[in-house]
């Protein structure tokens, strides 16, 4: 192995944000690293390469649509909207305020993901679909910062389906439903135009190795124990998401890209 697991101390998070005192127990998370198992992005001219480009200008058609708007949408990465966003999936209202150990977890789980996601992409360092061209994109007002990061692999596509992963395991009779949402979060940074087809489906790589290696941390699955356990609370006495919500999420599934 070139560069091994990812050691992350959640007592460091609590000294750069010490609004979170939850999160300050002493854990360790171990990230497996995607420079040594995901298979390195397309080279110029191969098939995989003409299938991204061809993906890329086909989604900019959508600007403007239900779809494309759902794309924006899927761009916010803060963990009180990923929840959110898995309402319809999970048939009932998922609520941050009311899930304080789901919203605990993945604020603990956002550094170490984006600090191993940030080395893998600088080590592939490929340039963003909308580089070089003028086509339109979904987060028109995060252009100039997005230029200045590589895109392969998608972290918005690993941090989906990470989260996707931890609900469909909290919610297993969901997690079928759970899991589609997670699929369309990643092709959701297709419809962008921010990311190549082929970075998306390295993240849906990437999330899942990443969920496989916490499920056996000790911190990690006394954490669970909580996050089960108010899921299924909430659950109990469930409110109803959005129906035009859930039906343009409905739609989006049969997209193909």
């Amino acid at each position: 192995m070139r560069h091994g697991l990812f050691v992350f101390c959640a007592a460091t998070l609590c000294l750069a944000l010490p609004a979170l005192p939850q999160t300050c127990a002493a854990q360790t998370a171990l990230l497996p690293d995607g420079r040594d198992f995901l298979p390195p992005p397309p080279p110029t001219g191969s098939h995989a390469q003409e299938a991204d480009m061809q993906a890329f200008e086909n989604t900019r058609a959508l600007h403007g649509s239900s779809r494309w708007q759902l794309a924006h949408n899927d761009a916010d990465l803060t963990p009180q909207h990923v929840i959110s966003d898995f309402s319809c999936a999970a048939g009932f209202n998922l609520r941050a305020d009311r899930l304080p150990a789901l919203l605990d977890l993945l604020k603990t789980l956002a550094q170490p993901t984006e600090q191993r996601v940030t080395e893998e992409k600088n080590f592939w360092h490929r340039p963003r679909p909308f580089v070089g061209n003028q086509q339109d994109i979904c987060t028109p007002d995060a252009r100039s910062k997005l230029q200045t990061s590589f895109s392969y692999p998608s972290g918005h596509t690993t941090w989906g389906w990470m989260t996707a992963s931890i609900l469909a395991s909290a919610l297993p009779e969901r997690a079928s439903e759970i899991m589609q949402r997670a699929r369309i979060f990643g092709e959701s940074r297709i419809v962008c135009g921010v990311h190549w087809k082929s970075d998306v489906q390295a993240g849906y790589m990437n999330g899942a190795a990443m969920f496989a290696a916490l499920q056996a941390q000790p911190w990690f699955v006394e954490k669970m124990v909580a996050v089960r356990a108010e899921l299924q609370t909430l659950q109990a006495h469930p409110t109803q998401p959005d129906a035009a919500t859930c039906a343009t999420e409905q739609k989006a599934a049969a997209g193909i890209f």
